[in-house]
């Protein structure tokens, strides 16, 4: 569950941390699809959202994931560098990494005890995942609050997706799940939840 929170970008209960614009960029994703799904114009309180918005809301998706995934694959594969750290090896390292770089990226930097991070090597990656994690994902959101700021309210017309529906929060819900969920999904199957399996099944892999 922590790995869960910290990995949807911290928008879902429990997930401490900057969820606002972690939110607000996902809004921005699910407005304009919402809007291509059904032909409206793709508006957010009163304010058209365009090519530059959605460009920023998915630049900050990807700094997300591909900084916590760069990191953990890299450390996956250099026994020189992450792999010695590993106090066990398997699937429950593997959660190890992944938590390291997530809460490094998107929080307060924690680690599992069996993960040995006082070493050059995570010492510097972990830093520089909070560094990215912190400014890189935080100009995006600022460049598209700027975005809006200059542009004129519309008055709500036919032609506006209603925002404020269930069925807008459904499709906002998706959305979390589908962009934020799925693209850690493949990392997690090969760590806590094969760990999981082994728990609960008794088997050795």
């Amino acid at each position: 569950m922590p790995l869960a929170n910290i990995q949807l970008s911290e928008v879902v209960f429990g997930g401490v941390g900057a969820g606002m614009y972690g939110v607000l960029t996902y809004i921005t994703l699910a407005v304009f699809i919402a809007g291509l799904m059904v032909g409206r114009t793709p508006e957010y309180l009163g304010k058209k959202i365009q090519a530059f918005e959605v460009q920023m809301a998915m630049l900050t998706v990807l700094v997300f994931s591909l900084v916590i995934l760069a990191g953990t694959a890299v450390s996956s594969v250099s026994p020189a560098f992450g792999t010695s750290s590993i106090a066990n090896p398997g699937p429950h390292g593997l959660s190890e990494m992944i938590y390291a770089y997530s809460s490094a990226t998107a929080n307060n930097g924690s680690a599992f005890g069996g993960l040995s991070v006082n070493t050059r090597w995570y010492n510097t990656t972990l830093g520089l995942a909070m560094l990215l994690g912190r400014f890189f994902m935080i100009i995006p959101p600022l460049a598209i609050a700027g975005s809006l700021s200059r542009k004129k309210r519309i008055p709500p017309s036919l032609g506006t997706f209603p925002v404020t529906t269930p069925l807008f929060a459904g499709v906002l819900v998706g959305v979390i799940l589908i962009v934020g969920a799925l693209t850690f999904f493949p990392v997690l199957t090969l760590g806590p939840i094969v760990e999981h399996v082994m728990m609960t099944h008794g088997q050795v892999f």
